[in-house]
């Protein structure tokens, strides 16, 4: 690549896109900022934001957008982010991507592109609905992805696999229509600002690689 690109990676869950985006930002020498692991990570670390953040999970309630931001221009001020970064999880919501602009600008840069990974939903089903896994030992399968050696039992262990209840069709298709309820204005947002790149999730992992790059260069 050449020498910044900013991009943020969206999809539903189960499209795969955590992946993609890990092995991209390694091959481009830039890092992956997953939300998830930014906030497990500055609360671990009993920073201030970290801290603050800490006093809503510990609640079961929503990390507020402005802790959220704060935590994303504290490791955009880190040296590996200079030649730019894949933001993964962030933003979900117009807001978010509002504060993330406003941040970009303060430090005279901008979001390249905006990359959709689409997966259809039946698709998305089959992914988040086959996982497995086992209560004795904690090992997880998938019944056709990493199926067990044998149907329902756990090859650690010997135990019976179960589907926990996070994976049941219901659950996941909620999960979804969230997402789906969420996410709908950011991506219209980004589309009307000519930002947005579609990228179909199907297929081989390097041809959805080859796509995300092709569109990554565009956006420069």
């Amino acid at each position: 690549m050449g020498p910044a690109i900013r991009l943020v990676f969206l999809g539903p869950p189960g499209a795969g896109k955590g992946t993609q985006a890990r092995e991209l930002a390694r091959e481009w020498g830039v890092p992956q900022i997953a939300t998830g692991d930014m906030l497990r990570e500055a609360v671990a670390a009993g920073t201030p934001l970290g801290r603050q953040a800490k006093s809503y999970m510990d609640r079961g309630a929503l990390v507020p957008d402005d802790v959220i931001v704060g935590l994303i221009a504290e490791r955009l001020a880190q040296p590996d982010a200079k030649r730019g970064f894949i933001l993964d999880g962030f933003p979900r919501t117009v807001p978010q991507a509002t504060a993330l602009d406003r941040l970009l600008r303060d430090v005279g840069q901008r979001l390249d592109r905006a990359i959709l990974v689409e997966v259809p939903e039946p698709e998305l089903l089959r992914r988040l609905t086959g996982r497995r896994s086992c209560p004795t030992c904690q090992a997880t399968y998938h019944v056709t992805a990493a199926p067990p050696r044998r149907e329902g039992v756990c090859d650690r262990c010997g135990g019976s696999l179960v589907q926990r209840e996070d994976d049941s069709e219901a659950t996941v298709r909620h999960r979804l229509q969230v997402y789906r309820d969420q996410t709908a204005p950011l991506l219209d947002d980004y589309r009307r600002r000519g930002l947005l790149v579609t990228v179909p999730g199907e297929g081989a992992i390097e041809t959805i690689r080859a796509a995300i790059r092709r569109a990554a260069e565009a956006g420069r």
